[in-house]
């Protein structure tokens, strides 16, 4: 019965946004602000360019809400225009030149331990997450969190997908580092 109560007040807040509604547009922002800029800040490491990344994004939700055409969960459709967002500010900033050849990549990762894990938290990974570039953080953030294949993430940042997955590799060689480095 939750859900049900739940999916009613979701569709009561889409109409009332969608009616420009100030209330509405409120009461999505209160919802779902605090996880799109927590996606925001794991594309860019600077906090100020995360804020206004996210202020751009609910912009685009509330201008494009009548695309939403009910089909699928609304919160992954928010979702994808916070994505879609940083995305194209990092096309515009250049930073998604992304040129390394796979052949330029040494293939041996280490295994690591599953007890590893244990070790650290989750705040000490998304740490070392912030800290690659932003090539490779977006496309980290692309494929293991968000869970875009090689091929979408190459049709987003125009690249070639033996790109996608290289940059990939090498962000994951320099995290399984990181870690390893937090663990001394």
């Amino acid at each position: 019965m939750e859900l049900k109560t739940r999916t009613t007040d979701e569709q009561q807040l889409i109409a009332g946004c969608r009616d420009g509604k100030p209330w509405a547009q409120k009461a999505i922002y209160e919802l779902y602000a605090p996880a799109m800029l927590s996606v925001c800040v794991r594309y860019v490491s600077d906090m100020e360019t995360a804020k206004d990344l996210l202020q751009d994004g609910f912009i685009k939700l509330f201008t494009k809400i009548d695309s939403y055409s009910g089909m699928g969960a609304f919160a992954g459709w928010v979702r994808r225009i916070f994505v879609t967002t940083t995305l194209e500010y990092l096309r515009q900033t250049n930073a998604l030149k992304l040129s390394s050849s796979i052949d330029d990549f040494e293939y041996f990762i280490e295994d690591t331990e599953a007890s590893v894990l244990d070790k650290i938290s989750a705040d000490d990974v998304m740490v070392c997450i912030s800290k690659l570039s932003e090539g490779y953080r977006t496309v980290f953030n692309l494929y293991a969190i968000e869970g875009y294949s090689h091929a979408e993430i190459a049709g987003m940042l125009n690249i070639n997908e033996v790109t996608s997955r290289s940059q990939f590799m090498r962000a994951r060689k320099i995290l399984q580092k990181s870690i390893q480095d937090l663990l001394k």
